[in-house]
């Protein structure tokens, strides 16, 4: 799975090498790459705010750069305007090489207009995403200029020809072949957080502008916005969201992204706003970093018991809608405090019993309104013998007598 994320503080996610993830992502199970939202200005101040149209407090974070963000990441179709070079056939392209991405068959590396690629450095990753200083003397690891189509490097200079790009392209922008346009010439390269080459940090690697890199072949990325005024996060999306191939989150500040951000882009992949909770924090950073740990550890291969899911609270099947009950480990005996006999006894399905009557009394003590979403088939006799000892009205329209 590809996660990307576009913040104004890439240091926040240095969390995401630590722990699980931070193993998943070295055995190349997640490929997470953090962008800085401030590459994509062009102002000496880097400025990624503005006051907001009809006046009140605060800040609002302008479209542009979260545009063109988004452009570099999963660039749209662009038909050629008048004057400009039609894109070639798609037998012609199966020969094209394209600047800094892979030709069209998605095999053979493209070179830039004017020379050979820029040098590799051990890994795979361009010399400039180390911290070697690019033409015209700007180091990757600092600010880069960015054309107005959004991707890094060199300014558009006015009626230059735009190098052509594959005629089969999928929505989102990538190609048949399921590479990703790379930067113009002269911009540096994508330093992915990825398993082949761990960076230092992820916030070292979000230091250089990233040109998006190879995409899942044929995959169309879903943006992911964290907004107090967005939909519940839930279990249920953590197990959706897991199975796609490549996220996009956008984590906003000050009063939010200007909402036509997520209109635009509508138009060319799927766009989820959401919320964590009826609470508001100072920027999307932390609930981008709670999503990503809900989505990355149901991944195969992250958790060393991938059965252990299934016991989770709120996990589809058995628990869905409960909390899961008070758990225990050794020493069987702690401060006069006994684990309880059942869990001693070795009786599978006693145990399995016993769980499930404290899932269904948890639940009815902390979040009664949890068991309302049950259905009738979902309750056997002995489910609402517990119910109604636990003080929860069982008898009533939403559960069956």
């Amino acid at each position: 799975m590809r996660l990307d994320v576009i913040t104004i503080f890439p240091e926040y996610f240095a969390p995401l090498e630590i722990s699980l993830l931070g193993k998943a992502r070295r055995a190349g199970l997640l490929d997470v790459r953090v962008h800085d939202l401030r590459e994509w200005t062009h102002d000496r101040h880097r400025t990624v705010d503005d006051t907001p149209y009809g006046g009140g407090p605060g800040m609002v974070m302008k479209p542009d750069p979260w545009g063109e963000a988004l452009d570099t990441l999963a660039p749209p179709p662009n038909p050629p305007t008048p004057g400009e070079t039609s894109p070639p056939s798609s037998a012609d392209a199966a020969g094209a090489t394209y600047p800094g991405a892979a030709s069209a068959d998605g095999l053979t590396p493209g070179l830039p207009p004017g020379g050979p690629a820029a040098p590799r450095a051990p890994g795979g990753t361009s010399a400039e995403a180390f911290g070697a200083t690019p033409a015209g003397g700007i180091s990757a690891a600092g600010p880069v200029p960015h054309s107005p189509s959004g991707g890094p490097g060199t300014p558009h200079v006015p009626g230059e020809t735009s190098p052509p790009s594959p005629s089969a392209t999928y929505p989102g922008g990538a190609s048949a072949a399921g590479a990703m346009p790379g930067p113009p010439p002269g911009g540096p390269a994508t330093t992915p957080v990825s398993a082949e080459r761990p960076p230092a940090s992820l916030a070292d690697a979000a230091g250089a502008t990233s040109s998006g890199g190879a995409s899942p072949a044929g995959a169309v990325p879903r943006l992911i916005i964290p907004t107090p005024s967005g939909r519940p996060f839930t279990q249920a999306d953590a197990v959706r969201y897991a199975a796609e191939p490549w996220l996009i989150f956008a984590c906003g500040r000050y009063e939010g992204i200007d909402s036509r951000v997520a209109e635009e882009a509508r138009t060319r992949m799927p766009v989820d706003e959401v919320s964590l909770g009826d609470f508001v924090l100072a920027g999307g950073e932390v609930a981008v970093l709670v999503m990503v740990e809900a989505i990355g550890r149901l991944l195969p291969g992250v958790l060393g018991n991938a059965d252990s899911v299934a016991d989770d609270s709120f996990a589809p099947g058995a628990m869905e809608s409960l909390l899961e009950g008070p758990v225990y480990t050794k020493p069987p005996v702690w401060r006069e405090r006994p684990v309880p006999d059942i869990l001693l006894s070795g009786h599978h399905g006693a145990i399995a019993r016993w769980r499930r009557d404290e899932a269904l009394r948890r639940t009815a003590r902390h979040r009664p309104e949890l068991l309302s979403r049950l259905t009738p088939e979902a309750l056997d006799k002995h489910d609402r013998a517990v119910l109604r000892e636990a003080g929860f009205p069982v008898d009533g329209e939403d559960m069956a007598d």
